[in-house]
């Protein structure tokens, strides 16, 4: 999902969200019937009013493990198997959290053996329908019909960056309106229309749902009476950057405007109650995850002594930049040899062969960073933010990247929405892709997004899909 509210999301999604919340409930209600019929355990029958609350309960937790097993990731790229192992997973974890609160419901708790019967009904059902919703193209259904106002470079984007069917599940490009002053070197494979009517009577005739204004110049050649008459018969008008933001969850910074900025919504910071609650809110996750953690990276630790020597340093301190461009020290388990910056510093790359053995499993599994619950704790850091980065190269890019500067309105974090949507990078290309995607968390920053972005890293630390 690449919005982090329900509303925004396709109906597709929406229904395959609501589908599975009534198969959840169903499997444990069919699990007690089942258990009435055939008397497998004995247990106190609970009134069908506690039951659905009960069976209501079971389903949102299975769901949310769901959630953070990106399995209402609508660009999840998985075969059936794929989905069939998460979901195994996802009900795992379900009945897990279900046996924890469980004891909660005094005298009228369900016994462990049904709530086990429950989850494998739910692993059958789910997965039946996966099955099938996936074989008739579910995702498709309710997708929009848009035409795109523009044939040039701004509207060539969405040619180069959503060209696969997976980048558009939610939509599908009826072609593009050729207009004055667009580039020639645009659009090249896809259609491009010369209109010889109205706006209005062509979008009627073929049932556009939605105009996604992307031309390239734009004074005084908008037709703006007939997208205010396109408007008002129901036809949804939208320019190239809000379209980008929604449909990729990435703000396209080469495109920004300082109009679009200074009229959008978001990219407010001073919200007073979450700026005095974020401390303790981020202090109590550390203090969790250090509790969870401990015997991780004691084990650590030890490796790191076996394989480089008991005299090598465990931990790495390096100055980073973070809130309002105030420079800190960062901790983290050293996954580089000793020597890795003899010849100065430079950024990280995927396949870097600096990096050390363990050093490749710490990364992969996020393990590297759990030292960070030292910078979250003294208040450099929270959970949740743009990744940090260093003197040497923030001073490049501000001069080099457009906006570059913003992402450091909001304290960096250990995880964020460039982590789960950008791997590594390497060149200031990867830096400018990232930034969109931390001024996406910048403008839509809000603590929903922040459990959603903890949440969906439980995933690629789950899976190894260290970024």
């Amino acid at each position: 999902m690449s919005s982090s509210k329900f509303r925004d999301l396709s109906t597709g999604t929406k229904s395959l969200i609501i589908i599975e919340q009534i198969l959840f409930v169903a499997a444990l209600l069919l699990a007690v019937h089942l258990n009435g019929e055939y008397q497998i355990v004995d247990f106190i029958v609970v009134s069908d009013s506690y039951l659905i609350f009960y069976a209501v309960i079971f389903a949102l937790l299975n769901q949310l493990s769901a959630l953070a097993l990106g399995l209402y990731n609508s660009k999840l790229r998985e075969s059936f198997r794929g989905i069939f192992r998460r979901m195994l997973m996802c009900v795992s974890v379900g009945f897990c959290a279900t046996t924890i609160i469980n004891p909660l419901y005094g005298p009228y708790h369900l016994p462990i053996e049904l709530l086990a019967i429950a989850s494998s009904l739910s692993v059958f059902l789910v997965s039946t329908s996966r099955y099938f919703t996936f074989k008739i193209d579910f995702f498709g259904f309710g997708k929009r019909n848009i035409l795109v106002l523009g044939s040039g470079q701004r509207a060539s984007i969405i040619e180069r960056r959503m060209r696969r069917d997976v980048d558009r599940q939610d939509f599908s490009v009826h072609g593009f309106v050729i207009m004055k002053g667009d580039s020639p070197d645009g659009i090249q494979r896809e259609t491009k229309i010369n209109l010889s009517e109205s706006l209005v009577e062509y979008t009627l005739a073929h049932d556009i749902d939605e105009i996604v204004v992307a031309n390239d110049e734009r004074r005084n050649n908008l037709p703006v009476d007939e997208l205010f008459a396109c408007k008002i018969r129901g036809i949804e008008i939208i320019d190239i950057l809000d379209f980008i933001e929604r449909e990729t969850g990435q703000i396209a910074v080469n495109l920004i405007y300082p109009s679009w900025v200074i009229y959008s919504n978001g990219f407010a910071s001073n919200n007073y109650l979450r700026n005095t609650l974020d401390w303790i809110f981020n202090a109590g996750m550390a203090l969790v995850l250090l509790l969870l953690t401990w015997p991780v990276m004691l084990i650590t630790m030890l490796c790191m002594k076996i394989t480089e020597g008991f005299n090598a340093p465990v931990f790495y301190k390096q100055e980073r930049v973070g809130l309002d461009g105030e420079p800190f020290n960062i901790i983290k388990f050293r996954s580089m040899h000793l020597d890795a910056e003899k010849h100065g510093a430079q950024m990280a790359s995927e396949n870097d062969n600096r990096i050390t053995k363990v050093g490749q499993f710490l990364r992969k599994y996020r393990i590297d960073e759990l030292p960070q619950i030292w910078n979250v704790l003294h208040g450099n850091m929270g959970f949740v933010g743009p990744r940090p980065e260093r003197p040497q190269f923030v001073q490049s890019l501000i001069k080099n990247v457009p906006y570059y500067n913003e992402r450091h309105n909001v304290k960096p974090g250990l995880t964020g929405w460039a982590q789960l949507k950008y791997p590594y990078g390497a060149t200031e290309a990867d830096s400018l892709e990232k930034l969109k995607y931390d001024l996406y968390y910048i403008k839509h920053r809000s603590f929903l997004l922040d459990i959603l972005i903890l949440i969906r890293t439980v995933e690629i630390v789950l899976f190894g899909k260290g970024r």
